[in-house]
């Protein structure tokens, strides 16, 4: 039996799951990455994981490699550059260590690009040639797929759009230090700035009135919307007219088919999608109208991410060496 470790690198939690031809998960686990800030005992725990899951499996198998997602993954270095959520800084030459544990045929990508990839073997965009995925999370990160290849740039770091600066009024910082960024209002953390903006915009009654920043939650926020709290419903429509504005300006790159969103700002539903509609089709250029559309990832769930870095491996099984 055929199948692929796929390891999805997170600033708190490290994913792996055995992946088959078809993006099932056959076995999953997470250690959290936050546990090993020493680079050498972290590969070692990716390996040691690895191994319990195989035996776990209780099936003969033939590993055909172990792909990686990981946020400010350089496919072309096989490298993660100076990421702001791991504690790891700098370049880290994870592919040339990890093969030192683990040999065998290993790639390394930014985890949306890694995404787009899974969508486009195990997900929605199947039979798409042109497509962008769209992970709304911590940040905001992009896939993107044009002429049925993905766009991975020069040096491997295309896709980050969520650092694209929006030149908005207060212009807020992104994690990698870019002001009026877009990941700083269209992400979980940006939606949570944006509620304790609107407090101070609005004189209104709300729920969050008492409510300290830390102890904000998407979940929270959708449920106040449900209940009709108005600062919630102003937090999700700013969000949506940010990314809407945003979505039309990278329709005109690549025009694609959809945008394919994934993340845990989806879970808010029609709170953000209904009005983001309304500003993206608002925005568009009239060539574009009627001709791109917004939909949900089907790799939405706990093994997405997993089966997203799996399929940089299971991608060129059928390609000629």
């Amino acid at each position: 039996m055929d199948i692929v470790i796929g390891v999805d690198i997170g600033g708190t939690k490290t994913k792996i799951g055995l992946v088959d031809q078809n993006g099932e998960c056959l076995e999953q686990t997470f250690f959290r990455t936050q546990d090993f800030p020493n680079l050498t005992n972290y590969l070692d725990q990716i390996k040691i994981t690895s191994d319990e899951l195989i035996q776990k499996l209780g099936k003969e198998v033939n590993i055909l490699g172990c792909g990686i997602g990981a946020p400010n993954a350089s496919s072309k270095n096989g490298t993660i550059e100076n990421a702001s959520n791991l504690v790891w800084k700098e370049s880290v030459p994870i592919i040339e260590k990890l093969k030192e544990r683990m040999p065998m045929p290993m790639r390394i990508m930014n985890d949306a690009s890694a995404a787009a990839l899974g969508e486009m073997l195990f997900g929605g965009a199947k039979n798409m040639t042109d497509f962008i995925v769209i992970t709304l999370g911590t940040g905001f990160g992009a896939g993107i797929v044009a002429n049925g290849k993905l766009i991975d740039g020069y040096d491997g770091f295309a896709g980050e759009l969520g650092h694209v600066d929006m030149t908005l009024g207060d212009g807020r910082l992104t994690g990698l230090g870019v002001r009026g960024g877009l990941e700083a209002y269209v992400s979980a953390t940006g939606l949570k700035r944006t509620i304790m903006y609107m407090l101070s915009k609005y004189m209104v009654e709300s729920r969050f009135r008492d409510v300290a920043y830390n102890d904000l939650h998407g979940e929270d926020i959708t449920k106040a919307a449900e209940e009709g709290d108005e600062i919630a419903l102003k937090a999700f429509d700013y969000t949506a007219r940010v990314m809407g504005l945003a979505l039309a300006n990278f329709t005109a790159f690549t025009q694609p088919e959809a945008f394919i969103l994934m993340g845990g700002l989806t879970n808010s539903g029609k709170w953000i999608m209904e009005p983001l509609e309304r500003y993206f089709n608002a925005n568009l250029l009239e060539v574009y109208k009627g001709k791109v559309k917004l939909m949900y990832s089907k790799m939405e769930g706990k093994t997405a991410a997993i089966c997203g870095a799996a399929a940089l491996i299971w991608e060129i099984q059928d390609k000629p060496s």
